[in-house]
């Protein structure tokens, strides 16, 4: 019985023994970190390099990019005016036509033979005007020596009269015969580049139809025909103001669709429609262009870039150098005298080329974060580097070889301090 109690209390202080010295190796465990963290002569984290830009004022060249399509200066649809069957086709597809160039021939068989007739018309009508003009002009003496009646000299005088209205309706007619007849051969109205052919010799057309024969257009120069939305357009109208007195309109630089370059010749804008599309809220406005290598076809898609100066300045800022918040807000990293960061919210105009117009939130020598926002937090240290300049090298960027523990290098322990710190409540 004796020995069971020695080996109940000899097994009692083994376990308290035992939670005792756990007890110390987790209090050893909990306070290491501690120690780890805040070793005696640390200094401060070493600044974050970062690139900068410092703002100003700059002169404004506002740039409108706007969305257009080509279009033709003069456009003619062929149509006949004659019904008949294409005998000939005196041009070749796609090729350039002159204003008056005989394109088509329709069968004139039918309209020479109602010329002809025509003129025999006329020359029947002449004939018989001749003869009653013979004989009231005897009357008008017989009726002086009463020896015709009077009214048998009017009825003379009327019918010279009717023998001259007959020559002229046959005259008339003559002349609708020809211009049937000349219609025969179809001309081109105005000089351009003529298109496919819609109908071939053998095909009967008609006067008046629907479907055009060929389309003519001419393409130098060319109308480039540009979408805005009526608000821009008033912004536009003000800016193309100056002390209430209209200047010069603004010049128009193309950009072909997948095309890096811009187009070789400038435009001049023309007008703008006076009507706004209900269903969109854009007003057309046009523009036109010189176009001597018939490289804008009508239908290209193009994007009109509209320059149009500014007289003052405002401050730019560069666009890598802007953030957005969840709410939309823009925001930059701003540098203060003591090369600490914050956020600095700032109101934005409009982007002119890579930059951004900034109306509100920025003043004129500011120095704004553009490279570098990854590594840095609201208050931290920065070493600010200018735009365009080499960075400072890492041996002065790190902390003091003195600020280290004799058994560790200065460049070891810089790497390995911002491990330890978010490593050590791991550990708890």
């Amino acid at each position: 019985m004796a020995m069971r109690t020695w080996v109940s209390v000899a097994a009692v202080a083994a376990l308290l023994a035992g939670g005792y010295m756990a007890y110390d190796h987790g209090l050893l465990l909990r306070t290491a970190p501690a120690q780890a963290q805040a070793p005696q002569g640390q200094q401060p984290p070493a600044a974050v390099p970062v690139t900068v830009a410092t703002v100003g004022h700059e002169k404004i060249a506002l740039q409108l990019q706007l969305p257009g399509r080509v279009s033709p200066f003069k456009v003619a649809e062929i149509r006949p005016q004659v019904s008949g069957i294409i005998t000939k086709r005196l041009f070749e597809e796609g090729s350039d036509v002159k204003q008056g160039q005989q394109l088509y021939q329709i069968d004139e068989a039918i309209y020479r033979a109602a010329y002809d007739r025509a003129n025999a018309d006329l020359l029947k009508a002449q004939a018989n005007l001749k003869a009653v003009e013979a004989k009231a002009a005897r009357y008008a003496e017989l009726v002086k020596m009463n020896a015709v009646s009077k009214q048998e000299y009017d009825d003379a005088d009327a019918a010279r009269a009717q023998g001259a209205a007959d020559v002229a309706v046959a005259r008339a007619a003559l002349a609708t015969a020809k211009i049937d007849l000349d219609y025969t051969r179809v001309l081109s109205p105005i000089s351009g580049r003529i298109g496919k052919s819609l109908f071939t010799e053998g095909a009967l057309v008609t006067a008046n139809q629907a479907g055009a024969m060929a389309t003519v257009q001419q393409m130098d120069p060319v109308y480039v025909d540009i979408t805005q939305s009526s608000t821009e357009l008033m912004k536009l109208r003000r800016q193309l103001t100056a002390n209430g007195k209209p200047v010069e309109a603004p010049v128009v630089k193309l950009v072909i669709e997948g095309e890096t370059e811009a187009y070789g010749h400038d435009g001049t804008l023309q007008f703008s429609d006076v009507t706004v599309d209900q269903t969109t809220g854009a007003v057309q406005l046009r523009a036109l262009f010189p176009n001597p290598e018939s490289l804008l076809l009508p239908g290209l898609f193009v994007r009109a870039v509209l320059s149009i100066e500014q007289g003052g300045t405002g401050i730019m800022v560069p666009q890598q150098a802007v953030y957005r918040r969840p709410d939309s807000s823009a925001y930059v990293w701003l540098v203060a005298a003591d090369d600490t960061v914050s956020q600095q919210s700032v109101t934005l105009d409009r982007a002119v080329g890579d930059k951004w117009l900034v109306s509100a939130g920025l003043e004129d020598g500011a120095r704004v974060v553009i490279e570098g926002v990854q590594k840095i937090r609201l208050g931290a240290k920065v070493n600010p580097v200018a735009a365009g300049m080499p960075a400072a090298p890492a041996a002065e960027q790190a902390a003091p070889e003195t600020s280290a523990p004799d058994n560790t290098p200065a460049s070891a322990q810089d790497k390995q301090e911002p491990q330890a710190q978010p490593a050590a409540p791991k550990q708890d």
